[in-house]
């Protein structure tokens, strides 16, 4: 691999705030914001409007609106066996 053209790859504190949930994961996000964590350690930090523990789809809460029919439509064509 070439030296020095990679972005550099941490530790990075990501803050659900719909949810208010931190994540520490590892990513090459550039930020210039840290935080202090629950381990006593501070790392960057990026605050997030929307994640998995937020978001619809991974909650059960997703609502599909039916205009027409159209669920019934595609439900009832693939549904053949």
């Amino acid at each position: 691999m070439k030296k020095e053209i990679h972005p550099e790859y941490r530790d990075v504190l990501f803050h659900d705030t719909g949810a208010d949930s931190y994540f520490l994961i590892g990513s090459t996000i550039k930020t210039d914001k840290t935080k202090e964590w629950e381990d006593g350690k501070t790392y960057p930090y990026c605050s997030l409007d929307i994640s998995s523990v937020s978001h619809p789809f991974y909650t059960g809460k997703q609502k599909i609106i039916d205009t027409a029919g159209q669920v019934d439509k595609f439900k009832k064509r693939y549904n053949k066996s």
